[in-house]
């Protein structure tokens, strides 16, 4: 098709008709257009910027479970309602010697005792491969704040201290040891017991459990809490995550055998104040519970105002909130599992959310290790 012209090149499109057509391309596909010409960037921009902006994708990262490089990777992008294959994401393969984790929203790692690998880009275009930390971990919490990976708890009590802490600074290249994760987490100290969440400044970690949160600020190398993230006597699990600037707490009501609801709260940047914003239709409430074993957890990432949640026991199915201003309504929606076929079911899944953009395809796919093929279309509320 020629620049500014229409399907049968003889009527031009433009202006408000052409952004609002593009509206209705996936964004995937909005990166060709972007390079029609010009005028057609332009319009790609303001479509984006007018009519339908672009949301956060969810990631979905399946590995064998005798392999530590993962196999594939999908995304779910909500401003097209479709499920996208990245194609080759993992070819040439990056070698890895165990399997890819992650611990929040943003950030892939795998760890071996003598090299620690990660990736925080959006797309995972980037690995980094530097020396492990000097402290054994089968199971640490690890994440980006600000320039330092931090990498928490997790090891091995006959050797090492399990509450140990150590940083890696982006900037020099160099780990650290920092002050000990709080006595009072010592049999919580591993990602199977907390949650984590990230900004700029601190990392939070909360147990699952019981609701008992302390935050570590990098810079000074300091612990600070205990703070109870608990709005009210009916939730029996909860994890944190950043949505945006805001620190979110996502509670399952009831008990592991009889799951009521699901809500989200926001947390004060003081931890003091838990405000609800949102509680889950009951219809998709029943998307996340198992026949046998109800919903007895849930994990979440989130990046923008996207907040994704799904029940491991039930993987299948994933859950989204689209966390709305403050006083406003929140938007809820739900999509089948891509990643899920005859051929991956029993594979390893680990999800990361991002923010994606045209920018970040154009990036991707200029890299050349990156393509981009709709896969599904799922169903959605």
């Amino acid at each position: 098709m020629a620049a500014d012209q229409g399907f049968t090149g003889e009527v031009p499109i433009h202006g408000d008709v052409l952004e609002l057509l593009l509206s209705y391309v996936p964004l995937v596909d909005l990166v060709p257009a972007a390079h029609v010409s010009r005028s057609w960037r332009r319009a790609v921009a303001a479509s984006l910027r007018h009519f339908k902006r672009a949301k956060p994708w969810l990631l979905v990262h399946t590995q064998g479970r005798c392999s530590g490089c993962p196999s594939s990777t999908y995304a779910y992008d909500p401003r097209s309602g479709i499920w996208i294959e990245v194609v080759d994401a993992w070819r040439p393969p990056v070698n890895l010697a165990s399997a890819v984790r992650s611990s929040h929203s943003t950030l892939l790692y795998a760890l071996s005792p003598s090299r620690f690998s990660f990736s925080f880009d959006p797309l995972n275009l980037k690995w980094h491969h530097v020396q492990a930390p000097v402290v054994w971990r089968t199971d640490p919490v690890v994440a980006l704040v600000g320039h330092h990976i931090v990498v928490a708890g997790g090891a091995c009590d006959f050797e090492d201290d399990p509450l140990s802490v150590e940083t890696y600074d982006l900037r020099t290249g160099a780990w650290s040891a920092c002050q000990s994760m709080p006595a009072i987490l010592k049999d919580s100290c591993s990602s199977a017991w907390l949650s984590v969440a990230a900004d700029r400044r601190r990392m939070y970690v909360t147990e699952k459990v019981s609701g008992l949160t302390h935050s570590y600020h990098p810079e000074a190398r300091a612990w600070y809490g205990p703070y109870y993230l608990r709005p009210d006597s009916s939730v029996y699990y909860s994890v944190i995550a950043f949505s945006g600037h805001r620190l979110i707490l996502v509670g399952l009501i009831g008990s592991s055998e009889n799951f009521e609801s699901l809500k989200l709260w926001e947390v004060s940047s003081d931890l003091q104040d838990i405000d609800e914003i949102a509680e889950i239709p009951a219809e998709l409430g029943e998307k996340l519970k198992d026949q046998y074993t109800g919903v007895p957890s849930i994990t979440v990432r989130a990046a923008g105002n996207f907040v994704y949640m799904h029940s491991p026991e039930r993987p299948e199915n994933v859950v989204w909130c689209e966390v709305a201003a403050r006083g406003g309504r929140s938007e809820w929606g739900w999509g089948r599992n891509a990643a899920i076929g005859e051929k991956n079911w029993l594979e390893r899944m680990v999800f990361t959310c991002a923010s994606v953009g045209v920018a970040e395809l154009e990036t991707a796919v200029a890299a050349g290790n990156r393509r981009f093929r709709v896969k599904e279309t799922p169903s959605s509320i």
